[in-house]
């Protein structure tokens, strides 16, 4: 059963500061825990109901601790609007960081990304154009969140994400060989008049100010996606593209 002590520890790993000093991150539903389950990922415990665990026992690695919970108890440990059937705990996985690797492929870099809807959703969109490593500003929000975690439907296992000092991160790229950093702007050449070879890096700014200035000056090709009016009016256009939206075309066109 679902022991007080696991229920303060779930009920803390919540919150950024417990997951960093438990080195955990919980994963919550029935469909991310098993995408999770099917992972390299070291799971420490699985919390469900009695239903769940009897029908997925056969997902979850043996020797792994398993805690039948009541739907009252799933209610007051999970961050969900709705009690999942499931919910477990993971250890945070520790990626080796090679940069002389990075820049012979694709990668994403965020700069400030805040919202956890679109940091999820950027993992997801990494993910689908087979781009597998994103670097992240510390200001950007953690990726072990478990907004994040729910947003990226389980892409997390396959995309490995390292927060970094941009300005130093991109000192130590510049010292390997002249590596492509396209940044997203409201100015810059035309993402349809832009050719992209077969790595670089795609940097994304912040939602609300767009790429910072530091970062900026390590940019060598500002692009833009191009708006147009309303046939009918010849006028008007939206302000500016989420975050994720505006990644999701770039990479499209990277990888067309």
């Amino acid at each position: 059963m679902l022991s007080k002590a696991r229920i303060a520890e779930i009920r803390s790993l919540q919150q950024k500061k417990f997951r960093n000093i438990e080195k955990r991150f919980v994963a919550e539903g029935s469909k991310l825990v098993l995408e999770l389950l099917d992972s390299y990922f070291e799971v420490a415990y699985v919390v469900a109901s009695p239903e769940w665990l009897a029908d997925n026992n056969k997902h979850i690695p043996e020797g792994i601790e398993r805690l039948q919970a009541s739907r009252s108890d799933l209610e007051r440990i999970s961050g969900l609007t709705s009690a999942p059937e499931a919910i477990a705990v993971f250890q945070i996985p520790e990626y080796d960081f090679d940069v002389a690797e990075l820049v012979k492929k694709w990668s994403i870099v965020l700069d400030d990304i805040r919202d956890p809807g679109n940091m999820g959703t950027i993992i997801r969109i990494a993910d689908w154009f087979g781009i597998d490593s994103i670097i992240c500003s510390p200001e950007s929000a953690e990726v072990w969140n478990p907004k994040v975690v729910q947003a990226t439907m389980g892409s997390i296992k396959r995309v490995r994400i390292f927060e970094k000092n941009l300005p130093e991160f991109f000192e130590l790229v510049g010292k390997e060989k002249e590596v492509p950093i396209y940044g997203t702007f409201l100015q810059g050449d035309s993402l349809n008049e832009t050719s992209f070879g077969k790595s670089g890096m795609l940097v994304i700014g912040n939602e609300s100010h767009g790429i910072s200035p530091a970062v900026e000056a390590y940019i060598n090709q500002k692009i833009t996606i191009p708006a147009f009016a309303h046939s009918s009016t010849k006028q008007g256009k939206a302000e500016s593209l989420n975050a994720a939206v505006a990644t999701a075309i770039i990479a499209a066109a990277i990888r067309r």
